[in-house]
């Protein structure tokens, strides 16, 4: 009977303890739901205060009255060697103290004649850390020592004649008028000066008061990277392309941008609290191609400000991936780098310490994660290994993941959490695993440990499961790869439901959950799709694959065409931001233009054959064939009777256009050139073309003649283009940099205004100089967001906006163009006001409710970095450069602290319109919803 009462009791005891686990665990849920509803209430006020900041701002440079005119800023005087044309007599001596340059003058570049002055501002990288053409950047220094130079220069130079021997018979039969030439790696360019211009030193070329502000990213990088999707409480889906962090809100049509990168972001994570990301860099090269440090990037996603800079020195090659703590609510960050040895860091980034560093192996590492309950475990995985490793604070200890009577897998792609901690990774196989904790026997003198082991076995897909993304309710999706598959699986993971992935999506790389019973897809072909189980896909972010060099703009509509190496040419809606349509063809695309009539336009490809299609419905109209080579440029005639075609067999061949651009008959061949065809423009009656070569030749063109070589280049002085593409001239020679080899601009546009010429460098860099630009060393607005060469620019037909594209980084990028007051202390005042407001307003609320970092880390970066500036000579020259040119840069560098770290160590002085545009970016006018594509 007694052993009868001793049962009873144990299961009455063990009835009771499963009651409390279930009310345990029923309790850890409602918990969890109170943390994530507040986490949405967290993002969503300090979303509302960004948006009241902004249109409290708005309101007051509304109201805010036109300022009084202010003495102009400081002119930069230059002067160059000279020669006269003729006699001296009347010509003022060389050695008198005013600085000045005669009409006829030799344009000394750096290598022959002048040191180059300190830099201030480091140079990009490449994409994918190419050395190319990357070391050649202009630099300005201060008013004082720039005079200075200029005087020994002239001193230096005042008897310099140029050797008539050394210039083409086609210069000596051409003095005619005067000139001044430029050298180019040590080829003369003579450039005639317009009858127009009185007195060549009278001319003052100065910033334009036109600035840009970047206003729409298009496209998406998803086809070498993974897990770079995810959608904010905030309603924005979160990605990245090129230097830039684009925040889009699909319901609003609004972007906005983190710019704090000066080189390809190539990973993200999301901080628990779902308000601050990080971003992961890859390494860029200096000016003499030595290579910088790459980084993480720490940033809040409401007032787009810096909040850190973690891993200077640390890193090399680039980040490779990286993820916040969970379960100590995101004070760490580990950090796997690009290096051979794939180096794991894990910092406590508020305080900027690294606490441990180990390397973890010489195979390629796809992922890191924190454990989300277990906050000393953090588990790596990649090629044939998954590891778990232990950490205790200060070091790292590594136990390898062993697969036993399991096949091992070529690549363990990817991992996830399971509600009870178990870990799931996927892997090339198509396999999920279930890895389980165990507990073994210990050691003499030393505690019971634990062993993560295979538990579970499942084939999850056909080819390898690319990505996991755990749901809020507990259940799985999956991505496959080469099934192209989305699957949801149940608690006990079995499969509920699937979808696929249409082909010409490509393949899946990132997952994410979105709103309701939506979910986000990433894929290999660079779109960003937003789908449902029930419903299907629907695109939200598209654009090309490869190289991009073809742009064009519509010559009355808001539309503009871009063709790439992915033979995709697609037409957007500049105002909608919206692809209209996309054309596959047979060739890739290297250039376009718009028939005038805007009925057609005209690409050409990388064979020598062009195509024209028709502009509303796509449908090819023509399609011709000139040489076998690469063609450089398409230009129709401003009344669209004539279009020249620039090629790289060195011929511009000519056509009759009629029937509004949809017949063509060759007219005849321009042949004068010892080097392909880089630019062109045409005269506003027909008869002249101007073209500039790969050997830096400006060449004038007799069409109606026969298309002749004009000898007398004198005679073309004076021609009103009716577009300036050419990148050498007297218009425009101003915009190359000191000591250019000839290969650092790709792409020059004139406004249709004729108020300011665009530039697109080897550099990442748009520049915005003035027109005519016709000094040298003329100052400019630089602005970044490229992380490859930009290869191409094109105002549109309003001069509204300008549409710049990168060449390896696909992107395309439309800035809007905005006048300012060229006022440089009022301009600095007010900068700094918009920029301090929002980021004072959300970042007070956002440390009083969440763990943001203590306000004085910042503010210490700050005081260290005007130390910084205050103590260095060289810094200090580029702080009187502010003062002198009136450019964005002062006033930015006052509204952002952290920022200005990497320059002391590795990226240069922060792009230009950087932190005015991180502090917050007003909302695009346009708030259209998406139309369905075709």
């Amino acid at each position: 009977m007694d052993g009868f009462a001793g049962s009873l009791d144990d299961s009455i005891s063990a009835a009771s303890t499963s009651d409390v686990q279930d009310r345990l665990s029923a309790l850890e849920l409602r918990v969890q739901q109170q943390e994530d509803e507040i986490t949405v209430l967290k993002a969503a006020l300090a979303d509302v205060l960004r948006r009241l900041a902004i249109s409290e701002d708005h309101v007051a440079s509304v109201k805010k009255s036109v300022p009084s005119k202010g003495q102009p800023g400081i002119r930069e005087a230059i002067s160059m060697s000279c020669i006269t044309n003729g006699s001296g007599a009347n010509r003022k001596p060389s050695h008198t103290s005013s600085v000045s340059v005669a009409r006829k003058e030799t344009l000394s570049s750096a290598a022959k004649s002048m040191k180059r002055p300190p830099t201030t501002e480091k140079s990009h990288n490449s994409w994918e850390n190419s050395d190319d053409s990357r070391n050649k950047l202009l630099k300005v220094v201060s008013t004082s020592k720039l005079i200075s130079k200029v005087i020994k220069n002239t001193d230096k130079h005042k008897d310099v004649i140029i050797n008539q021997a050394k210039m083409s018979t086609r210069e000596k039969n051409s003095q005619e008028g005067e000139y001044i030439k430029m050298f180019m790696r040590g080829r003369p360019i003579t450039m005639f000066i317009p009858s127009d211009v009185d007195n060549y030193d009278d001319i003052r070329t100065e910033l334009p008061p036109e600035k840009l502000k970047l206003e729409w990213v298009y496209g998406y990088r998803g086809k070498d990277c993974r897990a770079n999707v995810y959608l904010l409480p905030t309603g924005e889906i979160v990605y990245f392309i090129a230097s830039v962090v684009v925040l889009f809100n699909y319901e609003e049509r609004t972007q906005r941008h983190y710019l704090g990168h000066t080189d390809c972001v190539k990973c993200l994570a999301i901080h628990p609290d779902k308000i601050r990301i990080a971003t992961g860099q890859i390494a860029g090269v200096d000016k003499d191609g030595r290579p910088l440090q790459p980084h993480v990037r720490v940033w809040d996603s409401v007032s787009l400000s810096t909040l850190q800079i973690i891993g200077l020195g640390t890193f090399e090659r680039g980040v490779g991936c990286l993820d916040f703590s969970k379960a100590d609510s995101g004070v760490h960050l580990c950090v796997i780098d690009d290096s051979n040895e794939h180096m794991l860091t894990v910092w406590d980034w508020q305080k900027k310490l690294k606490g441990a560093e180990i390397k973890t192996t010489n195979e390629v590492v796809l992922a890191v994660e924190f454990h989300p309950t277990d906050a000393n475990t953090i588990i790596t995985c990649g090629k044939s290994h998954i590891f778990f490793w232990t950490w205790n604070g200060n070091s790292l200890t590594r136990k390898q993941g062993i697969f036993g009577k399991y096949e091992k897998p070529k690549f363990v792609q990817c991992l996830a959490f399971l509600g009870n901690g178990d870990v799931l990774t996927g892997d090339s196989g198509g396999v999920i695993l279930t890895w389980s904790k165990t507990t073994v026997e210990p050691t003499p003198g030393k505690g019971p440990k634990g062993v993560y082991q295979i538990s579970k076995q499942i084939k999850a897909h056909d080819g390898s499961v690319f990505t996991l993304c755990q749901m809020r309710n507990g259940m799985l999706l999956t991505g496959g790869g080469k099934d192209r598959k989305i699957i949801l699986w149940d608690h006990d993971l079995n499969p509920e439901r699937e979808i696929e992935v249409p082909d010409q999506y490509g393949t899946i790389r990132a997952v994410a959950e979105g709103k309701a019973d939506q979910f986000l897809v990433g894929t290999s072909r660079n779109f960003i799709l937003r789908g449902a189980f029930n419903d299907g896909f629907q695109i939200e972010v598209q654009g090309h694959t490869d190289e991009l060099w073809g742009l064009a703009t519509h010559p009355f509509k808001d539309l503009l065409l871009t063709c790439a190496q992915d033979r995709q040419v697609c037409m957007w809606n500049s105002v909608e931001h919206r692809l209209e349509w996309t054309r596959l063809v047979d060739e890739p695309g290297h250039c376009a233009d718009f028939h005038p009539s805007g009925t057609v336009v005209a690409i050409g490809t990388h064979s020598g054959r062009w195509f024209v299609l028709d502009a509303e419905t796509r449908d090819l109209v023509s399609i011709h064939t000139d040489g076998n080579e690469q063609l450089s440029v398409m230009r129709y005639s401003v009344d669209g009777t004539f279009l020249a075609v620039g090629s790289h067999d060195n011929f511009i061949y000519l056509y009759v256009v009629s029937e509004n651009g949809r017949k063509y008959s060759r007219y005849g061949k321009c042949n004068g050139h010892s080097s392909y065809i880089t630019h062109l423009d045409w005269s506003p009656d027909n008869k002249y073309i101007m073209s500039n070569s790969g050997d830096y030749e400006i060449l004038y063109w007799d069409i109606p003649s026969g298309c002749k070589l004009i000898r007398n280049r004198s005679e073309c002085k004076d021609i009103d283009w009716t577009t300036y593409t050419c990148v050498l001239g007297f218009q425009v020679f101003g915009v190359w940099p000191e000591g250019s080899d000839g290969t650092d601009i790709n792409a020059l546009v004139r406004s249709h205004s004729r108020k300011v010429i665009a530039v697109a460098d080897d550099f990442c860099k748009v520049h915005l100089f003035q027109y005519p630009c016709s000094k040298a060393k003329a100052p400019s607005h630089k602005y970044s967001a490229h992380s490859s060469h930009v290869t191409n620019v094109s105002f549109t037909h309003s001069d509204s906006h300008l549409i710049s594209t990168g060449g390896k980084d696909m992107s395309i990028i439309q800035w809007k163009l905005v006048e300012k007051l060229s006022l440089p202390q009022n301009e600095i005042v007010a900068d700094t006001t918009l920029t301090k407001a929002p980021i004072s307003s959300t970042e007070n609320t956002m440390r009083s409710d969440t763990p943001t970092p203590p306000p004085s880390q910042p503010l210490n970066e700050t005081a260290e970095e005007e130390s910084r500036i205050s103590n260095s000579p060289t810094l200090l020259e580029n702080s009187l450069e502010h003062t002198v040119e009136p450019s964005e840069d002062h006033s930015e560098e006052q509204s952002e602290g952290g920022s200005e770290v990497l320059g002391e160590a590795a990226c240069g002085e922060q792009p230009s319109e950087l932190r005015e545009q991180q502090a917050g970016c007003a909302l695009p006018e346009d708030q259209q919803a998406p139309a369905p594509l075709p």
